[in-house]
């Protein structure tokens, strides 16, 4: 994952402090700790060869990475439907690999409809989609609809209208990217605002050059975090203790669920800092969460 990579000498030169909550996360989370807040913690992908001899067995084919994948995470940012619009035959495969754990999929709404649509007559392509995923049933977590980084609020009223139009009783959470949705206050505001009304989740990016997409915004009482970390240099580790602060003090205030994907600029240390974030989730949120194990 490039997005937001910078140089490791220039990292001492950014702020990489997460902002403080906006006083509006205050309107979303009741206050009061949930008793059984959901908590999902995986990376973006199953299929990374660098991880044989890792995690997965020496000798693991490609075909067996997700039978491995599932006993070391609970969730999966699935990027894979981010290039192709699966059938539900497809889909089911995946999701019988899981069917006796409480394992989630997030899958990643396909460009042609993210990135090279303009959310334009693509009803078919949507209507493909969600048939498709329907497949995973229980395992479907949230559906997230990454926007194009061209895409400017210029062109919001075509986005609000797409969104307007997705189904209500699965849950959607949008990250955008272009630099002016974070820019002017006016559309920041009026995006968080339409998110909240429709009950979509925005997603918030953490990524070392791009500070503004960490915008710690929630619109409803369910977080989905994208972490880009810089391939286990020293500051990925105090990045991660600042969030688990976070995470902490918005499980005590009433987030009821939590979605953390763990990227890297180099994928193959992801397991690393997944071990080292769930260890500090468990220490000082006093929760069980699953880890990767290392052969």
């Amino acid at each position: 994952m490039d997005f937001g990579k910078v140089p490791h000498e220039e990292l001492k030169q950014i702020d990489l402090s997460l902002p403080p909550d906006p006083p509006s996360n205050k309107k979303i989370l009741s206050g009061a700790k949930e008793n059984s807040p959901k908590i999902y913690i995986g990376c973006a992908k199953w299929g990374r060869t660098e991880w044989v001899g890792k995690i997965y067995p020496e000798g693991t084919k490609e075909a067996k990475f997700l039978d491995h994948y599932v006993n070391h995470y609970n969730s999966i940012e699935l990027n894979a439907t981010h290039y192709k619009i699966y059938p539900p035959s497809s889909i089911k495969k995946w999701a019988d690999k899981v069917k006796d754990k409480d394992f989630i999929f997030c899958p990643k709404v396909p460009q042609t409809i993210s990135h090279y649509s303009s959310f334009v007559n693509i009803e078919d392509k949507t209507n493909s989609f969600l048939e498709g995923i329907a497949a995973f049933g229980d395992h479907l977590g949230p559906i997230f609809l990454q926007v194009s980084d061209r895409f400017s609020p210029s062109r919001k009223t075509n986005l609000i209208k797409y969104l307007e139009s997705l189904p209500t009783d699965l849950q959607f959470f949008v990250e955008v990217r272009n630099p002016e949705w974070f820019a002017n206050k006016k559309e920041s505001e009026e995006l968080i605002s339409t998110l909240a009304k429709l009950n979509v989740g925005y997603v918030i990016t953490d990524a070392a050059g791009r500070r503004d997409c960490v915008h710690m915004y929630l619109t409803l009482p369910k977080a989905f975090v994208r972490f880009v970390g810089n391939s286990l240099h020293p500051s990925d580790y105090k990045r991660i203790d600042e969030w688990v602060n976070r995470i902490r003090y918005w499980l005590d205030n009433g987030l009821k669920e939590l979605y953390f994907f763990m990227h890297m600029h180099d994928e193959a240390y992801s397991p690393e800092l997944s071990v080292y974030l769930i260890d500090t989730l468990n220490t000082v949120c006093n929760l069980s969460l699953q880890k990767p194990k290392f052969l």
